[in-house]
């Protein structure tokens, strides 16, 4: 998977809720190809989607037993990928050692199941890291949409297109100026200082107030943002996790975390959100070129843009090819 971006092999990716899995088997694509992922007693696992007999996905089949059973032969398989049985064989035969399913790091947190293709290198702030202390979570997606993983990363990192995408929302057409800002990178983790920007109605609650960003960007297909609103020590923070599906194929898991409106129901953020991204998709899904250009030339920066341009320089440092161009 993924052989010529390999720093792509070492970070997790959302594939699913854990709300929707179930028992399983599930199948779900990752980096143009397919997994399979199923439940047992020990947990969720993920398989590459390909029974080695012959080449049946074995998200066609079932869980039984604690075990994934092919539909074409019943072959089945732990949760570690080894074989158990062969129907076909007999007692006294021998399993082959080359009947394995081929299994992939996975794991449940913050309510999304987490598949990494290789060895997990770095902490994952939705993995790794507990919440915030006071605040109370809400997880919303997913949301397919039909674009490169780098051009949704990038649109969720943009702050000047707030007055305009998201116009009395998120953003004053009559207040468009964005301060200037420096970015640094520290232990890793790419980050802003902190932008101030008057928002109508920042997260559907209808209050207009002056809010302050950080944004942060950890992983290619993971950014967040903090907000902290001036005098309430009202505190926001909103990750964007990718699942890159192919090229021009992304599906966006978002979660929440805030220390205030704790009785609020979480379906007044949920609905806000869906609207957010159905104004951002209209600008996604027409984006020319489709895949994000790593050439700094190729298209037009401000200073505003400090945040994008160090995406798309750290993309290159990493060798990320996958959704770029």
């Amino acid at each position: 998977m993924t052989g010529q971006d390999l720093a792509l092999n070492r970070i997790w990716y959302p594939v699913l809720r854990s709300d929707a899995l179930g028992e399983g088997p599930i199948s779900v694509p990752l980096l143009d190809e397919k997994i399979v992922l199923f439940r047992t007693k020990q947990g969720v696992h993920a398989f590459r989607d390909l029974c080695i007999h012959r080449g049946v996905p074995l998200s066609l089949g079932k869980v039984a037993g604690d075990e994934l059973v092919c539909a074409y032969h019943g072959w089945r398989y732990n949760g570690c990928g080894q074989c158990t049985r062969i129907p076909s064989l007999s007692a006294d035969q021998a399993i082959p050692a080359k009947a394995r399913a081929f299994a992939y790091a996975c794991r449940e947190a913050r309510g999304i199941i987490w598949v990494c293709p290789g060895s997990p290198e770095g902490a994952h702030p939705l993995v790794d890291a507990a919440l915030e202390e006071g605040c109370k979570q809400i997880c919303m997606g997913p949301y397919a949409i039909r674009a490169a993983g780098p051009r949704v990363i990038e649109n969720f990192l943009d702050i000047s297109h707030f007055m305009f995408v998201h116009e009395g929302l998120l953003g004053d057409g009559a207040f468009p100026e964005i301060e200037d800002y420096r970015v640094r990178e520290e232990e890793g983790v790419i980050r802003s200082d902190e932008i101030a920007v008057y928002q109508p109605d920042p997260d559907g609650t209808g209050r207009g107030v002056y809010s302050r960003y950080v944004y942060e960007i950890h992983h290619p297909f993971c950014a967040a943002f903090t907000k902290r609103t001036g005098g309430t020590g009202e505190f926001m923070g909103l990750y964007l996790a990718l699942l890159p599906e192919a090229d021009n194929q992304s599906t966006a898991f978002m979660v929440m975390e805030r220390n205030y409106l704790l009785e609020e129901p979480d379906e007044v953020f949920i609905r806000f959100q869906d609207l957010l991204i159905e104004q951002d998709r209209l600008m996604l899904e027409n984006q020319k070129p489709e895949l994000l250009p790593l050439d700094l030339q190729a298209e037009l920066h401000l200073k505003c843009d400090r945040i994008s341009i160090a995406y798309r320089q750290k993309l290159r440092e990493w060798g990320v090819t996958f959704g770029t161009d």
